[in-house]
């Protein structure tokens, strides 16, 4: 007797046993992907709430690290340029040896500075507005009839130093110096308070000249300045440069010839480009960090406090993220239970969470930046000031600070900020999901919220 064959009966999978997939109709790879995407997407989109919940961590984290780098751009460059501005400029051309010892002997002579003059054509054009000052400088002592001091002088041209040296601007008493001045001097506060000088009263400067001997000069006070470095008020004079080739006996030679730029981020270029101008000239090119190690350790030592706030920071907005994310996937284990059901494999549960947590980090990024932005130009576009909390003035590590700090946006660190967000977002997302893809499905699918 001939049966008929029967059709296959539909059985309804078990907890165990995988139903059909949900990703059937996008069965290669790329499109499977597209498909979680779109799925993670409408899973974002869908939990507005825990989604802004989630984004509120890096969107804060990231606007207060553009605006806290973006105040401490600002801080240094203000210290790098009063720094270098006292001191030898950005980068200095010397001769080797002067860095080290201060010293007369090793100054350059007139055929070195002309070929370091020459050098510096190779700057033109390429990196703005620059300034130089060459300058002739000695160890000496400056002595009056009540007392004597150990002293810097440095031989400079007052028509350029006016402009180049903020000591210029720091006038205390009388004038600074004129181009068309002789034996005169501009001197420190402190200083002239030492030797009991006045405007207009004469001392006499001694040092070793090019000849090896002990000679003096008699100068007149032209004006003095107050800078509020003891070490600058009382230890450094600036006379004409004529007046020092004269009595030193060392007519066109220099020992600094400083280089002032527009901006300090044009230095390491700069110096590549005079090495090369001045290669086997026997001199040597020195940036500020090299010819003001003091500056450059306060820049650095402030940097390092930043990067420790920023860690913390970036920590803080970690657990946070980690926190939101793992409760939303305990709250959500019958939705990956009844996904796995239906044939979603453990590790797409895993990457639907992982894609969840990119996407969330890349809108937190974006409104990040925009808050960042918004946050620095309409509160503190024209500088952070902190003279409630201090006097006019401050010193750090022997600089004179601007109380009124002014932020300065750089692009490289923004970039920096957006990928350490993203880091921190998707690093934030692997444990939940991992998680997530180890979820036993019987378990899973009779959890209740």
């Amino acid at each position: 007797m001939s049966t008929s064959p029967q059709p296959p009966t539909a059985r309804t999978p078990g907890p165990d046993q995988p139903g059909p997939d949900p990703l059937d109709r996008v069965p290669n790879g790329g499109t499977r992907i597209r498909a979680l995407v779109r799925l993670a997407r409408r899973n974002v989109w869908r939990e507005t709430r825990r989604s802004l919940l989630t984004s509120a961590a890096m969107v804060v984290g990231l606007a207060l690290l553009i605006l806290s780098r973006s105040l401490a751009d600002g801080a240094h460059e203000d210290w790098i340029d009063t720094g270098v501005r006292i001191a030898s400029g950005h980068l200095a051309v010397q001769a080797p040896g002067y860095q080290e010892t201060l010293s007369f002997r090793n100054r350059m002579e007139p055929d070195a500075v002309a070929r370091a003059e020459e050098a510096l054509a190779a700057l033109d054009g390429r990196f703005g507005d620059r300034l130089v000052s060459s300058r002739l400088s000695v160890q000496g002592l400056g002595s009056s009839a009540s007392s004597a001091l150990p002293i810097l002088i440095e031989g400079v041209d007052p028509a350029v130093e006016s402009r180049f040296s903020l000591l210029a601007q720091r006038v205390h008493e009388g004038r600074y110096l004129e181009p068309d001045d002789g034996a005169v001097a501009y001197v420190g506060a402190e200083f002239a308070r030492r030797l009991g000088l006045r405007i207009g009263s004469r001392f006499v400067v001694t040092a070793q000249t090019a000849s090896g001997d002990i000679e003096g000069q008699l100068l007149r006070v032209a004006g003095t300045f107050r800078f509020g470095i003891p070490e600058m008020d009382e230890g450094v004079i600036h006379i004409p440069r004529a007046t020092a080739e004269s009595w030193l006996g060392a007519p066109g030679a220099a020992t600094t010839i400083a280089v002032l730029l527009s901006s300090s981020r044009e230095v390491d270029p700069a110096v590549r480009t005079l090495e090369q101008a001045l290669d086997g000239q026997g001199l040597r090119v020195l940036s500020w960090r090299e010819a003001s190690p003091e500056l450059d350790s306060a820049v650095r030592m402030d940097d390092y406090g930043d990067y420790m706030f920023h860690i913390i920071l970036f920590a803080i907005v970690a657990l946070a993220i980690l926190n939101s994310v793992l409760m939303a996937v305990l709250n959500r284990q019958r939705e990956f239970g009844l996904l796995r059901a239906l044939g979603l494999s453990s590790g797409e549960t895993g990457a639907l969470v992982l894609i969840e947590g990119i996407l969330v980090t890349a809108f937190s990024g974006l409104v990040g930046v925009v808050l960042g932005f918004a946050v620095v130009w309409i509160f503190f576009r024209d500088g952070l000031d902190i003279r409630a909390f201090m006097d006019t003035e401050f010193t750090f590590s022997g600089i004179v600070m601007d109380p009124v700090m002014v932020p300065h946006l750089r692009f490289a660190h923004l970039v920096q900020g957006l990928i350490a967000i993203f880091v921190i977002g998707v690093l934030s997302s692997i444990y939940p999901a991992v998680h997530a893809a180890r979820l036993d499905i019987a378990e899973s699918v009779k959890f209740e919220n």
